[in-house]
């Protein structure tokens, strides 16, 4: 597949990221208020001067224009290499991570998988994975097959390895995140697993062509595997780590954590562990547990749902209806935004249309209309 851009539109949507001193948050909020990432480089300084947290340094940036320099070799990198740039406004960014308020401006893929599969799963772990964890993470991937799952993870040795390579395996699309830009894989001993993912699943990241894997990449690229998942699985962990951060921010941002228990004193068994007990995970024996938790496997309807589905709404509720649009899930901050009510009214109004059948409350504070 060749990507083909409206360079002028994405010139100054990935010049956003380039600005200094701003951020994916700053940025949003800049695009929000001047009406467009392009009406952000035509924007008077005072107007600009006016924009709160907006230092002088980012506002001579967004007045030289310099950065577009740059993000224009980003382009011609982009149209070579056949990577799909995504903004956070766009259809096909992944809809989960979009709620997230950190979430990247511009993120950047090459693959073929679906970012917005119906079930997203993360399995993440130690680089150094006992025969266990390599037994579990394989089991896990296995049994996932009939669940028509997206697998995410991040391309670093030891159960992210094992996920990736299993979701091949299994033939499920499998999506690994990096800390880096495209230019490279790393580690260099997964460059091969990353080839054969790009058939059957694909490659993400929010850095741009030459960015090396520096230290503090990676707890950049734990969020976004937490914030384009459902849940996530943890296997094997030591008290500190990626995966450990990993779960830390999928916890914050309201996700399903599972972790798999291991035995009292052994290192790399320690961070699940320490989840479990202190209730930021759900304990888990098999991909069972994941089902029953995040409900896959309730599909009975209500008693009466067919009726109740045509009953008329009162005003509120149709207020919430008309927030799904032409979507079948959506996330509640999203509801909140549109229909502009009090949290407690809104509540209420969800509840009721839960209780008859209208929609159904999912992991993640998402509502799915029925």
């Amino acid at each position: 597949m060749y990507f083909c851009f409206m360079t002028n539109d994405l010139l100054y949507k990935i010049g956003i990221t380039l600005v200094p001193g701003i951020g994916n948050i700053g940025g949003k909020k800049l695009i929000a208020y001047c009406g467009g990432a392009e009406a952000v480089f035509k924007e008077k300084k005072r107007n600009l001067e006016a924009v709160a947290g907006l230092n002088a340094k980012s506002i001579a940036a967004i007045i030289s224009q310099k950065v577009l320099s740059r993000a224009e070799k980003e382009i011609k990198y982009l149209e070579k290499m056949n990577i799909k740039p995504l903004f956070y406004l766009d259809p096909d960014y992944p809809k989960r991570l979009q709620h997230c308020n950190d979430s990247p401006v511009m993120l950047y893929y090459k693959g073929v998988a679906n970012l917005n599969a119906c079930r997203v799963v993360g399995i993440v772990g130690t680089r150094n994975a006992s025969d266990y964890g390599r037994a579990m993470t394989e089991k896990t991937v296995e049994q996932l097959t009939a669940d028509n799952v997206l697998i995410v993870s991040g391309l670093a040795y030891g159960i992210d390895t094992i996920a990736h390579r299993s979701a091949i395996k299994f033939n499920i699309p499998t999506v690994g995140v990096l800390g880096h830009g495209l230019q490279m894989i790393y580690p260099n001993g997964n460059r091969k697993l990353a080839q054969s993912m790009l058939q059957n699943g694909g490659l993400l990241t929010e850095y741009l062509y030459g960015t090396l894997p520096e230290k503090e990449n990676f707890p950049q690229r734990n969020r976004i595997v937490a914030g384009m998942i459902d849940c996530l699985v943890v296997v094997e962990s030591a008290l500190k780590g990626g995966a450990l951060i990993t779960a830390d921010i999928a916890d914050s941002y309201d996700r399903d954590v599972f972790a798999f228990p291991g035995r009292a004193g052994d290192l790399f068994s320690e961070g699940c562990n320490h989840l479990i007990k202190n209730n930021k995970a759900n304990l888990i024996l098999d991909v069972a547990d994941i089902r029953y938790v995040m409900r896959w496997d309730t599909d009975v309807e209500m008693p009466n749902k067919q009726m109740r589905l045509f009953r008329e709404f009162n005003s509120d509720e149709q207020l919430v209806l008309n927030a799904f649009g032409p979507d079948e899930v959506v996330h509640i901050d999203k509801i909140i935004t549109e229909t502009n009510m009090s949290l407690p009214k809104l509540a209420s109004v969800l509840l009721s249309l839960e209780f008859d059948g209208v929609l159904s409350a999912l992991p993640g504070k998402r509502y799915r209309k029925n």
